[in-house]
């Protein structure tokens, strides 16, 4: 599986770079800014982009404006966005365009290769990654109606859900079985008057309408 990476720190450039490789992908290409990450895109056409969210020349939000553009010209193209802090209004940007193939982490998170890798490879495959602290952020903003109907357990699954966790997973991080996480997703897309669908990635999708990250 053919990845882009741009960040222009070359030290964490080439960090990811190992990373991944360890996780089975080719990295085509490397860029240092978004003009070359275009560049790259258009010409190894990879099933993955790994975009930092501030690249030079203004290290403001080039990353986020770069991963937009590759998924207007190339639509399906998964991206993952890293940045260094919780930045809502830049995960909001591009998870309101579509959620499928969308991924969003902190750096921090590459330390920890393993779930890194993981959470990288469900984006490939057209999931959805996003970072624990983004989605409690997304969760303590939205702390009104309808989600008062939730239980505590509840909402650590909603979480876990948002995150882009498969049943399995959720059980896993709970330590309970994958029935009773399978009972509280009924619960919670009932009491949040969503509708029950089986692709993982559209669940996502509603429970982030929901959270209104299009409009964060």
């Amino acid at each position: 599986m053919r990845a882009v990476i741009a960040e222009d720190s070359v030290l964490l450039r080439v960090g990811l770079i190992k990373v991944l490789e360890m996780g089975g992908f080719q990295v085509a290409a490397e860029a240092g800014d978004a003009e070359g990450l275009l560049a790259a895109v258009a010409e190894h056409r990879p099933e993955l982009a790994l975009i930092d969210i501030r690249m030079p020349p203004g290290f403001t939000d080039e990353g986020v404006r770069a991963a937009m553009e590759i998924r207007r010209r190339w639509p399906g193209t998964p991206v993952v966005l890293l940045s260094q802090y919780v930045e809502e209004r830049y995960a909001a940007d591009l998870l309101s365009v579509n959620t499928s193939g969308v991924g969003y982490l902190l750096k921090q998170r590459v330390a920890d290769v393993a779930d890194f890798v993981a959470a990288v490879r469900r984006v490939a495959d057209g999931g959805t990654a996003l970072d624990p602290q983004v989605v409690a952020q997304l969760l303590l903003r939205r702390d009104s109606d309808p989600l008062a109907r939730l239980t505590p357990r509840e909402r650590e699954v909603l979480g876990l859900t948002a995150e882009g966790r498969s049943n399995a997973g959720i059980a896993q991080a709970l330590a309970v079985s994958e029935s009773a996480v399978a009972k509280h997703i009924n619960n919670i897309f009932a009491k949040l008057d969503l509708p029950v669908v089986d692709a993982d990635h559209r669940r996502v999708l509603a429970v982030l309408r929901f959270l209104g990250a299009s409009r964060a």
